[in-house]
């Protein structure tokens, strides 16, 4: 198998192969170049030669919140099937993922959400004599209790958090800040690092950055993140595949079963439309049955 080059020369290689082997048209290979460099970005470390369908589902989903439309995003599929075509063909990865990439649609190609019970045995398998065990368990306490995405949480700022009125600011899509609420659960985790990572190593510029690595005192990396839900998600057991947007996720689902205002989840989640949200709304069709059952007045009995 080669060895995949740098950014630049691997989209001046892949423009080559669309020009000359595949004999696009200029328009279409300039959009794929464009879907190509939207994909390096978003995986930003993560080899190409280690990306799942898994990973090309949650892109998808990251570019249905950022609002593309249903043709772009049937687009976008294109220039990434046309990408990992080419990585095959050139014999840069074995295997192409991309085959199995479909077209999202409402309620489809989201990440498994997991159950309250699935979260619990993630946490509680995090190794309590590990370095990073009390960092590890805030990490996910505000992956699960505030929703956030990851490339969030990596970029949290310990002056954004508000612990004593129980809520964070966080600069999302399109750089604006919202407001999210805290739970106690989460903010004892929160604490309990914050105490740890003062006594600890700092490298010069990360000071601000809630969530460091501690061996080395940096921002710890998107990449990292996946690799730590991976783990805790073997280590519990869990035999389907987890990554940080499946806790985010998980947690606009379980708000929604416990009856939280469809609105709330917009705002806690940074959509800026109503219609991203309700995405969510397929995970608890049987609720939402049992409620017109229940409610409705055409269902009840005299």
């Amino acid at each position: 198998m080669r060895i995949i080059p740098e950014t630049k020369k691997l989209l001046a290689a892949f423009d080559a192969y669309m020009r000359l082997e595949v004999g696009s048209a200029d328009n279409s290979r300039e959009a794929y170049l464009r879907d190509a460099r939207c994909l390096l970005h978003y995986l930003g470390e993560k080899s190409l030669a280690e990306v799942s369908v898994n990973d090309l589902h949650e892109f998808m989903v990251e570019m249905v919140e950022l609002g593309i439309a249903p043709r772009s995003q049937r687009r976008l599929i294109s220039g990434v099937r046309a990408l990992f075509r080419f990585l095959t063909a050139e014999g840069f990865i074995e295997h192409n993922p991309a085959l199995l990439l479909n077209p999202p649609q409402i309620g489809l190609h989201l990440p498994e959400v997991l159950s309250v019970e699935e979260i619990d045995a993630m946490i509680g398998a995090i190794d309590p004599n590990a370095r990073e065990a009390v960092r590890d368990n805030a990490l996910m306490e505000t992956l699960y209790g505030c929703g956030l995405r990851v490339s969030e949480l990596i970029n949290l700022e310990i002056s954004k958090l508000h612990l004593d009125d129980g809520y964070l600011m966080v600069r999302g899509k399109g750089s604006k800040e919202r407001l999210v609420p805290m739970g106690e659960i989460t903010i004892d985790a929160m604490r309990l690092w914050l105490d740890q990572r003062s006594n600890g190593k700092i490298h010069p510029g990360e000071e601000n950055f809630v969530f460091i690595a501690p061996r080395t005192g940096r921002r710890i990396t998107r990449v990292r993140v996946f690799l730590i839900i991976k783990r805790l998600a073997e280590a519990a057991g869990i035999a389907r595949e987890v990554s940080p947007h499946t806790l985010r996720h998980s947690f606009a689902s379980h708000l929604l079963e416990g009856g939280a205002n469809l609105r709330a989840i917009q705002q806690m989640l940074g959509h800026e439309n109503l219609a991203t949200t309700q995405i969510y709304l397929h995970i608890d069709r049987s609720r939402l049955r049992e409620e017109i059952l229940l409610h409705h007045p055409r269902n009840k009995k005299s």
